[in-house]
C-alpha cells in the first residue's frame, strides 16, 4: 500500500517539526514547510519553501509534491506566530493585520488551494492547528486569541461544507507547549505607559507558563489521531491543560470561568508580580 502524502507548514520547529516527524515515523510521506528551507539529513521528511502569505508560492509549492506524488492526502496547518503580552490597544491595526495574515489567512489561503486536489480525489484531511485560546479569552494577548477564535469557526463551516465530498476538517487545540514560540513572537508596536506593568508581569508569567507547557510531541500525537480516525471529530484538545479548559468552558457556568481566568493570569495582582525580581 502506497503511503499517504502529507503537508504540514512550519514544520521547520516545535509543533510543526514533532508533527512532521511522527507522521513520517507513521507511514506518512511528509514534506514538511517554511519560508527558508535549510536540508538536513536528521529529518526523516523532505523540507520544501512555502510561504502562507503568499499566493504564487503555495500554489508552485502544492504543484511541485503534486507532480511528485499525484495526490495530498492530508495538510496539516500548523505555520503562525503570537505578540508578545500587551493591552489590545497597544497594536496598531496594521500588526493586527499582520497576525491575521499568517495566523488565520494563512490557513485560508493553504485550505483553498488544496481542496481542489482534494476534491478531484474525493478524499482528504485537513487539521488545523488551533489553540485553547480559540475557546476562551486571552487578556493581553487579544489579537492572537482572535485569530484562533476565527480558526475555530472557519474550521467548523468548512468542515460541514466539505463532509458529503470526502473531506473532514479538524482542529487541534493546544495549551501551553515547551517550544520556542516565544522567539517567533512581536512586541506590540504601539505600547502605552499604562500597560507597563501589566507587560511585565504577564510576561513572567507567560515564560514560566510555556517552560512547563507540554512537550510538543503530546500535540503531535493528537494530530496523528485526529490523521487516522475513521470518524474524526471536529475538536480535539491537546494536553491536561487544554482539556480542563475545554471541558470548563462548554459545561461550567460563565462567572466561574470568568473568575478562573483571572485568578490563573493574576490579573488582580499585576502590579505585586511585576515589582518581583
Amino acid at each position: 500500500m502506497k503511503s499517504k502524502i502529507a503537508i504540514v507548514t512550519g514544520a521547520s520547529t516545535g509543533i510543526g517539526e514533532a508533527t512532521a516527524e511522527l507522521l513520517a515515523n507513521s507511514g506518512y510521506k511528509v514534506y514538511g514547510t517554511s519560508r527558508k528551507v535549510a536540508q538536513t539529513s536528521k529529518r526523516s521528511y523532505k523540507m520544501i519553501a512555502l510561504d502562507v502569505n503568499s499566493e504564487e508560492s503555495i500554489e508552485a509549492a502544492l504543484k511541485e509534491v503534486v507532480q511528485i506524488e499525484g495526490r495530498i492526502d492530508l495538510l496539516v496547518n500548523n505555520a503562525g506566530f503570537g505578540i508578545a503580552p500587551a493591552g489590545a490597544e497597544e497594536s496598531s491595526i496594521e500588526q493586527t493585520k499582520m497576525i491575521f495574515d499568517t495566523n488565520f489567512f494563512g490557513i485560508v489561503r493553504m485550505t483553498g488551494a488544496v481542496v481542489p486536489y482534494m476534491r478531484k480525489q474525493g478524499e482528504g484531511r485537513i487539521i488545523n492547528i488551533g489553540s485553547i485560546l480559540g475557546l476562551i479569552p486571552a487578556p493581553y494577548m487579544a489579537s492572537y486569541a482572535a485569530t484562533k477564535h476565527a480558526v475555530e469557526g472557519y474550521s467548523e463551516s468548512l468542515d460541514h461544507e466539505l463532509r458529503t465530498r470526502g473531506i473532514r476538517i479538524s482542529v487541534i487545540e493546544p495549551g501551553y507547549t515547551n517550544t520556542h514560540f516565544e522567539a517567533n513572537t512581536l512586541e506590540a508596536d504601539a505600547k502605552l505607559d499604562e500597560y507597563s506593568i501589566a507587560r511585565k508581569a504577564l510576561a513572567k508569567l507567560m515564560k514560566i507558563a510555556v517552560a512547563g507547557g507540554d512537550n510538543p510531541k503530546v500535540v503531535a500525537n493528537v494530530v496523528l489521531k485526529a490523521a487516522n480516525a475513521k470518524y474524526p471529530k471536529l475538536r480535539y484538545a491537546a494536553g491536561k491543560l487544554s482539556c480542563r479548559l475545554s471541558f470548563l468552558r462548554r459545561f461550567a457556568p460563565a462567572a466561574l470561568v470568568d473568575m478562573g481566568i483571572r485568578k490563573e493570569l493574576k490579573l488582580d495582582s499585576l502590579e505585586q508580580i511585576a515589582s518581583q525580581p
